[in-house]
């Protein structure tokens, strides 16, 4: 919130002013949707808006009569009841309009909770029941409540995986849920009598594996990986979800992340040696009956040397049914291989998936070695497979790319960061090509391609919703059937 009227989502600035700007069709949907969300409210300098937001408050019970415009959804209705319990919480006084209208839109919620939807929608349904339950009196809350906790008890041990991960596999999505769980924790301590110990303590066991799987996901500076639907500014990092657990007294594990470690319920392995970290994509792209975060990544990697991302997937830069949320889901947006064309997993609309890629012969062939095939381009009038193995040793990584069955071409990208400098391929000592990576620190990282075709291509890198970045990427026309592709460093 930049002002009285100023709001800026998505990395797009619009004044909000008069009831028709609140669902003004002319503006994106995910961004109308963040303006309904009041996630201001809780930001960490939010008491410097304090008369802001009670103007504001004040100001959509009256200019959003209930039922009316994409506010009234349950998803950002949800979002916004625990937005406003939060506030109210922290010690603001809610205007009696506001209270009545929290009550309302609560039952209103009641009656449409996102069962078509389910996941990540269906958890912040139940969230939004749960808090309002906590924040009222009387068997109408109580009903809310119990009802709530009921929903959540199904859908955690649906949806977070033994491993600790998000079954939608996506770490965007999985942060935001584990502030949910975080959340629960901390408004039953608002009013112990309302949550019965055994609950709190499944939501804290839940709390805590799901922390230990993000810090597994994560990259050296901080911030998640992308796989999947996932982008740097909607979720909290983990660095501030750790310190929210601390203050809740959450126990965690301490176990350095160093070598290799698996996660294989969700399916994405972390392989770490020296300075450089790689994170692996041997996962179904989601749920088999809802796969609507799914990118087209299997077999995809991302990879940080000296704390500096590297080799990256595309990112996310926008929802919605177009040409560019396509391309941002299809396998060349990613660092993974492309054959004919095609995408390993047929992601279409905006959130679908039709045959999609299937993992298998996963394998751990060595202390730092992986390697795993897919399905996914069986479909293809060749039936073509695709093996990768994935190698680290000290001062070296090595991807080696394997294509069986017929095919007219087949590409292996390797998208580089933007901070990334590539100095132009020359030809190596045994026929092979070679270049040089420069990274910010002035580090050298040397790479070469004993078989193939190499160029260096234009691409796009997608870091937040609504920014995408010029970065470049090594494309590599497998020759043969088989490539290998080493990056070695001093």
């Amino acid at each position: 919130m930049l002002g009285p009227d100023t709001f800026r989502f998505l990395n797009e600035t619009r004044v909000v002013i008069g009831p028709s700007a609140w669902n003004d069709s002319g503006c994106d949907l995910l961004w109308r949707y963040n303006l309904h969300y009041f996630d201001d409210l809780n930001a960490v300098d939010s008491p410097t808006r304090a008369a802001w937001h009670d103007a504001l408050l004040q100001r959509w019970v009256a200019e959003n009569p209930p039922g009316v415009g994409p506010g009234w959804e349950p998803y950002p209705t949800s979002l916004r009841i625990v937005n406003w319990i939060k506030w109210a919480l922290a010690g603001h006084a809610l205007p009696p309009e506001c209270l009545h209208s929290l009550a309302v839109q609560t039952r209103w919620l009641r009656r449409r909770l996102e069962y078509h939807l389910l996941g990540n929608h269906l958890f912040a349904n139940a969230k939004a029941l749960v808090a309002a339950g906590i924040f009222f009196a009387g068997d109408e809350a109580e009903q809310w409540r119990a009802f709530g906790q009921r929903l959540l008890a199904r859908e955690l041990r649906e949806q977070i995986l033994p491993d600790g991960g998000h079954f939608e596999r996506s770490p965007m999505y999985h942060a935001i849920l584990l502030e949910d769980v975080l959340d629960l924790i901390n408004l039953a301590g608002h009013d112990p009598e309302t949550v019965d110990a055994d609950t709190v303590g499944f939501y804290r066991q839940q709390a805590t594996v799901m922390t230990d799987w993000l810090s597994v996901m994560g990259h050296p500076d901080g911030e998640i990986s992308f796989f999947n639907d996932a982008a740097m500014g909607i979720a909290p990092t983990l660095a501030e979800l750790v310190n929210y657990g601390q203050r809740l007294r959450l126990d965690r594990a301490t176990a350095l992340l160093t070598g290799l470690t698996v996660l294989p319920d969700s399916g994405y392995i972390r392989l770490e040696a020296g300075p450089a970290v790689a994170l692996l994509d041997v996962a179904p792209v989601g749920p088999d009956y809802l796969p609507g975060h799914a990118h087209a990544d299997t077999l995809s990697f991302e990879l940080s040397l000296f704390g500096q991302r590297v080799i990256v997937n595309g990112g996310t830069s926008r929802y919605g049914n177009s040409p560019e949320r396509l391309a941002e889901r299809g396998t060349a947006a990613h660092s993974t291989v492309q054959i004919d064309g095609a995408d390993s997993s047929e992601v279409w609309g905006g959130f679908r998936v039709a045959r999609r890629a299937r993992v298998f012969a996963v394998s751990v062939d060595g202390p730092l070695q992986i390697s795993a095939a897919h399905d996914g381009y069986r479909r293809l009038p060749g039936q073509p497979l695709h093996r990768r193995a994935w190698e680290m040793t000290p001062g070296q990584w090595v991807v080696t790319d394997t294509i069986t069955g017929e095919y007219r071409e087949a590409v292996a990208c390797f998208h580089l960061h933007p901070a990334i400098v590539a100095e132009p391929a020359i030809k190596g000592q045994d026929s092979g090509v070679q270049g040089c990576l420069r990274l910010p620190g002035g580090q050298r990282v040397q790479w070469s391609l004993a078989a193939g075709q190499a160029q260096l291509a234009p691409s796009l890198w997608r870091p937040e919703f609504g920014h995408s970045v010029p970065t470049h990427c090594l494309k590599v026309r497998i020759i043969d059937g088989k490539c290998r592709m080493a990056f070695s460093w001093g």
